[in-house]
C-alpha cells in the first residue's frame, strides 16, 4: 500500500513517466497477467472489430442508437451540452465541443497537438497493471481527451459514450481527463452495445488529473447486455483543494463487471467521494469498490455503495489508507438480497500509517424489512408496490444529490422490474 502511495505522488511532482516504447515493453510482458479481482476473461475468445461509424451530429444517428444512448443519459440533442464525444468498437466516431476552454476530442489526435500530453499517459495506471491495462496498451486503444482550461467553469456537462457494435467485439479504450488550476466540470459517460450484440468483451482505461482547486463530477452509467464481460481500469489524482465526486450505476444486466477505481489525494484539503448503486441480475457477477490514499493534510473521502441482488453475486469492497495525520474517511457498504439465490459480499479495509487519523467503516447485508411493507400495505399499497417505492429509495439514497439523468434511469428501471414482476412477493426475503 505505501509504495502504491510514494510512487503515485513522486509521478505528481513531476517525474517523468517511462517512454513509450518501455510502456510498450512492460505492456508486452503482461499479457497473459491474471488481474487481481474478478474471475478471468479469456481475451483470445474476443477479437478487435474493424466496423466503423462517423458521423457529424449526433442527431444523424439513427432512432436505435439515439434511443440506446439515451438509456445511459446521453442525448443527441447537443445544446445543453459543453461538449459530446461518441466511441463506437474500437474508432471515434463523434466529438464536439460547445463552450470556450474545454477541450474533447480522441486521445490519439490530442496527443499530436499536444506534446506533453505523452507525460500524462501511462502516469497513473500502469500498463502493466494486469492483460487488460496490457491489451490497452499494446492495442494502442484511442478513447476521449477532455481537457478544461485554468479557471473555466463548465455550466453544462460533457458527455460522452462507448459503444460497442459488433458481436464478439472486444473494446479497448484509453481515455485522460484533466482539470487545470480551478476549473469545474461535470462528466456524463455511458457504456452500452448496441441492440444487436448479445457478447462483448470492454476494457476501458481511465486517467483522471485533477489540478489546485479544480472541481470534477463524474458520472457512469453501465447498460450492457447480459452476456458482456466488463473490465474498467480508473485511477485519479488529485491536487491541493481538489474535489472529485464519482457515481457509478449500473442497474441493467451485464456477464461480469470488475472495477476498482483508485484516488490519490495529494495535496491539502483534497477530498474524493465515490458513490456507486449497482444491481446483480441471475447468473451475474460483479465485483465492485473504491479505493483512496490520503497522503496529505486535511484530505478526506467516503466511499458508499448500494446493492442489490436478484440472484446473482456481488462483493463490494472499499479501502481507505491514511497516510499523513489529519485526514478523515468513511466507508459505508449496504447490501439488499432480494431473491434466496443471490450473494451479497462487503469487504471494508481501512489502514493508518500515522496518528492523527480518523477512520471509519460501517457494512450491512439483508432483506426487505417486513415491518417496511406491512406499514406501506397499511396505506393501501399491495405488496409487489410497496417492496418497488422501498428498492427504489434504497437505490436512489445512494447517491446524494443524484444528477437528474441518473434519477431518471434509476425510476425507468424500477419500473421495469415492476411491470416485469421481478419483485414477486413468493420470491423476496422479508
Amino acid at each position: 500500500m505505501q509504495a502504491e502511495s510514494d510512487k503515485t505522488v513522486k509521478t505528481d511532482a513531476g517525474v517523468k513517466n517511462p517512454s513509450e516504447d518501455e510502456k510498450t515493453q512492460k505492456a508486452k510482458a503482461a499479457l497473459t497477467k491474471e488481474a487481481a479481482f474478478g474471475y478471468s476473461v479469456n481475451l483470445a475468445s474476443y477479437r478487435l472489430p474493424e466496423e466503423t461509424m462517423k458521423v457529424e451530429k449526433l442527431t444523424d444517428l439513427d432512432d436505435i442508437i439515439k434511443g440506446t444512448l439515451r438509456t445511459t443519459g446521453v442525448t443527441a440533442e447537443t445544446d445543453n451540452r459543453s461538449g459530446s464525444f461518441l466511441m463506437y468498437n474500437n474508432s471515434v466516431s463523434h466529438s464536439s465541443v460547445n463552450g470556450a476552454g474545454i477541450e474533447v476530442m480522441s486521445l490519439r489526435e490530442a496527443r499530436k497537438i499536444h506534446d506533453w500530453l505523452e507525460d500524462y499517459s501511462w502516469g497513473i495506471v500502469d500498463s502493466d497493471t494486469d492483460k487488460y491495462t496490457a491489451e490497452s496498451c499494446v492495442t494502442d486503444a484511442d478513447g476521449y481527451f477532455i481537457h478544461v482550461l485554468p479557471g473555466i467553469h463548465a455550466e453544462r456537462p460533457v458527455q460522452s459514450c462507448l459503444m460497442i457494435g459488433t458481436e464478439d467485439g472486444m473494446q479497448t479504450v484509453h481515455n485522460i481527463i484533466i482539470l487545470e488550476e480551478g476549473s469545474q466540470l461535470e462528466v456524463l459517460t455511458g457504456c452500452v452495445t448496441h441492440d444487436d450484440v448479445d457478447r462483448a468483451l470492454h476494457i476501458g482505461v481511465t486517467e483522471i488529473y485533477i489540478k489546485k482547486n479544480a472541481k470534477l463530477t463524474f458520472s457512469m452509467i453501465h447498460n450492457w447486455d447480459e452476456n458482456v464481460d466488463v473490465r474498467p481500469r480508473t485511477k485519479i489524482m488529485i491536487e491541493e483543494g481538489g474535489q472529485l465526486t464519482n457515481n457509478y450505476v449500473c442497474l441493467r444486466p451485464a456477464k461480469s463487471v470488475q472495477s476498482n477505481p483508485t484516488a490519490y489525494l495529494n495535496g491539502k484539503g483534497a477530498s474524493a467521494f465515490f458513490n456507486t448503486i449497482a444491481v446483480a441480475y441471475p447468473g451475474a457477477s460483479l465485483d465492485l469498490g473504491s479505493q483512496v490514499y490520503l497522503n496529505a493534510e486535511g484530505t478526506k473521502t467516503e466511499i458508499i455503495s448500494r446493492t442489490m441482488t436478484l440472484g446473482g453475486e456481488i462483493i463490494s469492497r472499499g479501502n481507505i489508507v491514511g497516510n499523513t495525520d489529519g485526514v478523515y474517511g468513511h466507508l459505508e457498504c449496504n447490501g439488499l438480497v432480494l431473491d434466496k439465490n443471490g450473494v451479497q459480499k462487503a469487504i471494508p479495509g481501512l489502514e493508518s500509517h500515522a496518528l492523527d487519523v480518523e477512520l471509519t467503516h460501517e457494512a450491512s447485508v439483508g432483506r426487505v424489512a417486513r415491518e417496511q411493507v406491512e406499514y406501506l400495505m397499511a396505506r393501501g399499497l399491495d405488496e409487489e408496490e410497496a417492496t418497488g417505492l422501498i428498492v427504489r429509495g434504497f437505490l436512489s439514497a445512494g447517491i446524494p444529490n443524484i444528477p437528474d439523468e441518473l434519477r431518471r434511469e434509476i425510476d425507468e428501471v424500477m419500473e421495469k422490474t415492476k411491470n416485469a414482476n421481478w419483485f414477486p412477493g413468493k420470491e423476496i426475503l422479508i
